[in-house]
């Protein structure tokens, strides 16, 4: 048994925006002290994390000086020279300030629109500059409360324009950088633009630049609308278009919690857990949580290490059921390795399908023992097998 404690290469990350949240929400005010960026980077380190990410605004304060960002930055790139720590994404904020009070990509306000593309601009040359190679564009206020406020087609039209204007800007400039697309169904504003990976993963096929841009989905985003997250990650690996992924922790179709990664569904955790290890993602297993607001620092860094944790805690057992002999047994039981068989053989035309016949009594008692499949999978995640 691993003693589950995390190294550089298990590609763990952090967004500055989760280990430096200070607990603000709608009804109570900051209960921790601002995080600057350079104690984040020696923190995360020393947990044994391999990187982390920020918005421009998290890393520079709104307002800051040339002279001002220049010295947060230094600190910012000594930290990171010292600890060895990554910066693989970085991210735009273009929802905090009240311009953003419209969306950024789809504001209704020309002027609006124009300001968060150079917004985004400036932060990529900084992203490129720490080696980052994915470039994550959540748009939280692209959307609406009412229908009479905002035409959809302009606003997709609009958002459609932006990424071309973006990936455009990258190929000119010869950067080596992808953008993923974060889907989220609503909050802050009411219905959100691609509200989920089906959505975004269709709208990316209408982009000038399609290979450029992915997805980024993020379990609370998708549980929230009700939907099973692990599905929807093994669409978009099955699209080739899981560029990124936020971790994180959702008990049921409510607010976005946030939650450490591990502390909501469990079982879908491990499913989901086991689908990316099976699957051979090599990109960073990113943590987008929230530490609550009764912590403390002390809590934040607890909070932390635990998200890695567990991830690693739920790998190990998804080995385990993978290895199980009687796992196996129960799989082909189950007929699961048989829905890897085309339908359609390589030698056979429709023609042979045509001429086969069925024995619809016979085949319609056939049970699948998914029962027997799903309980194997629950004892390995309650540690009695």
């Amino acid at each position: 048994m691993s003693d589950y404690r995390p190294v550089p290469a298990d590609r763990f990350t952090f967004g500055l925006w989760t280990v430096g949240w200070r607990g603000v929400n709608t009804f109570g005010d900051a209960v921790r002290p601002p995080l600057d960026g350079a104690d984040a980077v020696r923190a995360l380190a020393g947990l044994g994390a391999h990187g982390i990410t920020f918005h421009d605004d998290d890393l520079v304060p709104p307002g800051s000086s040339d002279s001002d960002r220049e010295a947060i930055l230094k600190r910012f790139r000594a930290a990171l020279e010292e600890t060895g720590l990554a910066v693989p994404m970085v991210t735009t904020n273009l929802f905090t300030h009240p311009v953003f009070r419209d969306g950024g990509f789809t504001s209704n306000s020309r002027d609006v629109r124009r300001y968060a593309i150079r917004k985004v601009i400036r932060n990529i040359d900084l992203a490129v500059s720490l080696g980052a190679e994915t470039y994550v564009c959540w748009g939280g206020m692209d959307g609406a409360e009412s229908e009479a406020g905002k035409n959809d087609h302009a606003a997709l039209d609009r958002l459609r324009e932006a990424f071309d204007i973006l990936c455009g800007y990258v190929i000119d400039q010869g950067y080596d950088l992808r953008f993923a697309i974060e889907p989220k169904p609503n909050e802050p504003r009411g219905d959100v633009l691609l509200p989920t990976v089906g959505h975004a993963l269709a709208f990316i096929n209408e982009l000038a630049h399609p290979e450029m841009v992915g997805v980024n989905p993020e379990v609370g985003h998708e549980q929230m609308a009700g939907l099973n997250f692990t599905h929807g990650v093994a669409q978009a690996l099955w699209a080739g278009k899981l560029f990124h992924i936020d971790l994180n922790g959702q008990r049921g179709v409510k607010y976005d919690q946030d939650l450490r990664f591990g502390a909501g569904d469990v079982k879908e955790a491990f499913f989901l857990v086991d689908l990316l290890e099976s699957a051979g993602y090599e990109g960073p297993r990113h943590f987008d949580f929230k530490p609550p607001r009764t912590e403390d620092m002390s809590g934040v860094w607890e909070s932390a290490s635990a998200c890695m944790r567990n991830y690693l805690i739920l790998k190990e057992k998804a080995a385990a059921f993978r290895a199980d002999p009687e796992v196996v047994a129960a799989l082909e039981a189950s007929r699961v390795p048989e829905l890897s068989v085309p339908t359609l053989g390589r030698e056979e035309s429709l023609a042979d399908v045509l001429a086969e016949e069925i024995d619809l009594a016979e085949v319609g008692e056939r049970g699948y023992h998914f029962e027997r499949l799903d309980q194997l999978a629950l004892e390995h995640l309650l540690g009695v097998r």
